[in-house]
């Protein structure tokens, strides 16, 4: 009988992990931009290429698949949590949360305020929908419609609107984006938005105050009132609007998230809330709010746009991020698993010793990532793969690692012309990206002031330290 001890899996070589990772991403931003391929499908070409390098390593099937398998199990509170985000989404547009939000808070609109009121708003739509698209494609027509026929430039007026959708994607509880960085990153959803709010505070009121001092300039200037009140009638006569009941869905979800609720259960009892006042108080029939918890509609208010966003949500609206991510995380593990990125971190951020300098690198690896890929999912997942141990060794809350990957993602996907918010910003707003990024103030100043703070340890989370148990 043979004695033979089975072969283990060797540990990749640097050389061999940074072609693994370069043909990565040369394969999603070749095959997305030059050949037109989904980015499904070049995913799934991904876990091909890396699946046979780490069969080359010797790592049998069995043992790859477990490797992706066990990535997926560590994600899988997070999935919970993006089910339930369309959810929340679709259940807040039928009990008139969303058209509440609209009604009141365009009225809120003058001349000398514009710029900065202007910005609060989209601020306040991107973080109740979640969606920096659905807010420049509603809010933002309607804000460069009104900034054109008071002659304030276009490009500062698309700025300023890029600056208050951008806000919401990255700081709302329902937005896939943050999400998405606090899943990648293994930090719970709460703590990642916790992490943020020390840097992306300070940012959006320097960058209010920017826009109030600019916008005194135009204080002189007509307010065209006809797209406002088009819109405000559309909503008023489909919706019944009395913000004490409209509001509640979210009045929860803001409670219930300061109290530090488990986001399962707030955004459970928030959709409970908004699919009741849907029924008994917007007289929704009962079958197409439990449908559209599933698959929402387009509303019929006679405005396109306008109705787009209304019939934004359900679950079925997350299906094309959470499979990417999914697929996102299979691959990662893969690639964590079997050494690749430790042995390309070893080779290119080993030498990185200050808090400061990670932060940095971190910041500018996502911005690069999005230049090179032209979307800021995948920029954010390889981000969070290939900087996470180096967080942890330098004894770094996670939350600082998905905090830091949001800013140099999220925030400047919008300002790369060939990233795809970047071609929808300028299709929607009639403005080009080159145009309008300098006056994105927000999305730009907050890596700065990001990067300023960790040279100063400002803000910088250590790891909670769980009791021991007796």
């Amino acid at each position: 009988m043979s004695d033979i001890t089975p072969t283990l899996p060797r540990t990749p070589k640097f050389l061999q992990s940074f072609v693994c990772f370069s043909v990565i991403v040369v394969t999603i931003a070749g095959g997305l931009f030059g050949l037109g391929i989904s980015l499904h499908t070049l995913m799934f070409v991904c876990l091909l290429w890396v699946g046979l390098n780490a069969f080359s390593l010797g790592y049998g099937y069995l043992q790859i698949r477990e490797l992706m398998t066990s990535s997926l199990a560590r994600a899988m509170p997070a999935i919970y949590i993006f089910i339930l985000i369309g959810m929340v989404i679709s259940s807040f547009m039928h009990s008139g949360t969303i058209a509440t939000l609209m009604y009141y808070g365009l009225s809120w609109l003058n001349p000398s305020l514009f710029l900065a009121v202007g910005m609060l708003l989209c601020a306040i739509m991107s973080v109740a929908t979640g969606t920096s698209w659905g807010t420049v494609g509603t809010l933002g027509v309607v804000l460069i419609g009104i900034g054109s026929a008071m002659n304030i430039p276009l490009p500062l007026v698309a700025g300023m609107i890029v600056c208050g959708a951008t806000f919401g994607d990255k700081m709302s509880p329902i937005s896939d984006t943050t999400n998405l960085a606090a899943m990648s990153a293994g930090t719970d959803l709460y703590r990642h938005i916790y992490s943020m709010l020390f840097t992306t505070a300070p940012t959006f009121i320097l960058t209010l105050v920017i826009f109030l001092i600019i916008g005194l300039s135009y204080g002189e200037q007509n307010l065209n009132l006809d797209e406002v009140n088009a819109i405000q009638l559309a909503l008023a006569n489909n919706y019944s609007l009395t913000p004490l009941i409209t509001l509640m869905p979210l009045i929860l979800l803001a409670t219930l998230s300061i109290r530090k609720v488990p986001a399962e259960v707030t955004m459970s009892c928030s959709i409970v809330l908004a699919v009741l006042i849907a029924i008994f108080y917007q007289g929704t029939s009962p079958i197409s709010v439990l449908n559209a918890l599933w698959e929402n509609t387009p509303e019929a208010t006679g405005i396109q746009n306008l109705d787009a966003l209304l019939g934004r949500g359900g679950i079925s609206s997350m299906s094309w991020t959470l499979l990417l991510a999914l697929m996102a995380i299979a691959l990662g593990g893969i690639l964590h698993g079997a050494g690749f990125l430790s042995a390309l971190l070893a080779g290119i951020i080993a030498r990185v010793k200050r808090t400061a300098t990670l932060i940095t690198t971190t910041i500018l690896s996502g911005f690069l990532g999005n230049i090179a890929m032209g979307e800021a999912y995948i920029s954010i997942i390889l981000s969070c793969q290939l900087f996470k141990p180096k967080y942890q060794q330098q004894n770094l809350d996670n939350a600082i690692l998905s905090r830091s990957v949001e800013e140099g993602s999220t925030m400047t996907t919008g300002l790369i012309p060939w990233t795809t918010a970047g071609a929808f910003y300028t299709a929607t707003l009639g403005v080009d990206v080159l145009s309008y990024a300098p006056y994105a103030f927000f999305n730009y100043l907050n890596g700065v002031i990001a990067i300023a703070m960790a040279a100063f340890g400002i803000g910088l989370l250590k790891p909670k330290i769980k009791p021991a148990v007796t």
